[in-house]
């Protein structure tokens, strides 16, 4: 696959500027992708659409509930042996595929294209995610994962230490949103943990996580350390009721019931939920700095992000000004299916997107709100196209204020002060990210600890926090459970065990040889051990 529609490695490929241009796999491209899923092609099959078009894109094998127990046991008998692997060689494993998922990124750069419909710009996106988590995992794993002597009960006599062990199978159930870096990216700390997985990604977006798997062996995991199955809820269900350890990231409705069920199992879960994410402009900001900053924050990925802006909070001193910078850059951003580079905004994902996006706008219209840039379905660059659209006085009981718009839409609100933009920061039952833009960063650290979200970027939208790939990433609130990334991350897929030592029994000074002593003698040498070490701070 190439990055130039002069030679692209798709079938029947017409003038990309036409609304009528067409996008079909190769079947040479597809068959060695389809062979990797766990399926035996009992359970029917699901045809996927390329956004672009609407039209069929590939279809793909559906695996049954015994499908995913199958994986699961596969899986498992791999990760014994994995688990054996050295983790200096597991963390070359990562290294390879830092490299393997940069010299052929035009490949996935094609299928993310073709099976999300973003624009090739928020595909390489995924392409650096995943290289900079596997980099990093890769370099810093061992530090993570080793043995971590800790004080024991008595200085001298107690020798403790704390062990990580891989939990056995993790489970993923990926979203179609960003399908490379939201199965790929979640499976490496699991990985080099010494787990094995199974991936579960969306029914849009299968030929991605497919092409992560191939990628994986080539850079040198064993087979079958990695499975990946197919379908819908009811495969989901079933990878949640076999796995050790569950990574979902999708909508909080879904989460809960993902969360209910890994309770029941007594199994750990990671799950990244919706958002409503606010952005402040306060009144030092840098406007025209801050204005081409919230373009990327808003619509990058077509807003399908879950970390991206839908509600502009501006200080009332410099709202008109920055409106004056940053509509005009909204309506210049370009748009289109292709590729290559050309567009910055892609297509929406589905009808569904399309159809929520729709009802999001037009009810904030018809309850009083007013459009400074977009609101157009633009029918006439392919099904779901959607202009990045900028709404103003949108009222609280409008949905697009409440629920998440998941699309190209942001709304404006005007505040009088600094403590009036926390308190319209922090209205929302979500909390997954947020952003601050001031000209004096001091002042953007200390709003930002009172912002009530799991990442919180200063003069940045997302991607300082997304990047900041040794920081645990995650939400407060509705928006998840538990983090990605960094030590977090890690220990999230592994079991943490205590092993204690008693150093002195040779010798009679054992912790059961001095309570054995009268209890006059016992209680008395214990309260001047615990006078002496809280003297001396020992922890």
């Amino acid at each position: 696959m190439a990055d130039s529609t002069d030679d692209v490695s798709v079938d029947g490929l017409l003038d990309p500027d036409s609304p009528t241009a067409t996008y079909a796999l190769e079947p040479g491209v597809v068959a060695p992708l389809l062979d990797r899923l766990a399926s035996s092609r009992g359970a029917g099959e699901h045809r996927t659409v390329a956004p672009f078009t609407g039209a069929p894109l590939v279809a793909v094998p559906l695996s049954s509930e015994q499908d995913v127990a199958d994986a699961v046991e596969r899986a498992r008998e791999a990760q014994r042996a994995w688990a054996e692997v050295p983790v200096a060689e597991r963390e070359k494993v990562l290294l390879r595929l830092h490299d393997v998922v940069l010299d052929r990124q035009s490949e996935v750069l094609d299928l993310l294209q073709l099976e999300n419909g973003k624009s090739r710009t928020s595909a390489f996106d995924e392409v650096m995610d995943v290289a900079q988590v596997a980099r990093h995992y890769g370099v810093r794993a061992h530090r993570y994962l080793r043995t971590r002597r800790v004080p024991g009960m008595i200085p001298g006599l107690t020798s403790t230490r704390v062990l990580r062990h891989p939990v056995g199978v993790v489970g993923v159930i990926a979203p179609w949103n960003y399908p490379l870096t939201l199965t790929l990216s979640d499976i490496l700390p699991a990985l080099v943990a010494g787990d094995a997985a199974v991936v579960k990604p969306d029914l849009q977006t299968p030929l991605t996580m497919l092409w992560a798997a191939e990628a994986l062996e080539d850079a040198g995991l064993p087979a079958g350390v990695v499975q990946v199955v197919y379908g819908g809820p009811e495969v989901g269900r079933a990878l949640t009721a076999s796995v050790d350890h569950i990574v979902f990231t999708g909508s909080t409705a879904v989460g809960r019931t993902v969360a209910a069920q890994a309770g029941e199992r007594l199994i750990g879960a990671t799950l990244e939920l919706g958002g409503k994410n606010p952005l402040y402009v306060a009144a030092d900001a840098d406007v025209a700095s801050a204005a081409r900053g919230v373009v990327r924050a808003c619509f990058a990925n077509t807003g399908q992000l879950c970390m991206s802006i839908e509600r502009l909070i501006l200080h009332e001193d410099v709202a008109d000004e920055f409106l004056d910078e940053f509509v005009p850059l909204v309506r210049d951003l370009t748009m289109g299916p292709g590729l290559d580079y050309r567009h910055q905004v892609g297509s929406l994902t589905s009808q569904a997107q399309l159809d929520r996006v729709v009802a999001h706008v037009d009810d904030a219209i018809a309850r009083g709100a007013s459009v400074l840039a977009g609101g157009v379905h633009r029918a006439d660059l392919g099904p779901y196209f959607y202009a990045p659209t900028v709404l103003d006085g949108v009222p609280d009981d409008a949905a697009c204020a409440r629920e998440e718009t998941f699309g190209p839409v942001v709304s404006v609100r005007r505040v009088a002060s600094d403590d009036e933009a926390v308190d319209a920061m922090n209205d929302t039952e979500f909390g997954l990210n947020a952003s601050i833009w001031t000209g004096d960063t001091s002042h953007g650290r200390r709003l930002a600890a009172r912002v009530q979200a799991g990442s919180v970027n200063v003069n940045d939208g997302y991607a300082a926090a997304w990047g900041s790939v040794s920081a645990p990433l995650g939400g407060f609130k509705a928006s998840g459970l538990g983090r990605r990334h960094g030590r977090e991350g890690i220990e999230a897929v592994t079991e943490v065990q205590t092993v204690a030592v008693e150093r002195g029994v040779a010798r009679g000074l054992s912790f059961d040889s001095l309570h054995g002593r009268p209890g006059e003698q016992w209680t008395g040498l214990m309260t001047r051990a615990f006078r002496a070490m809280k003297a001396t701070r020992l922890p």
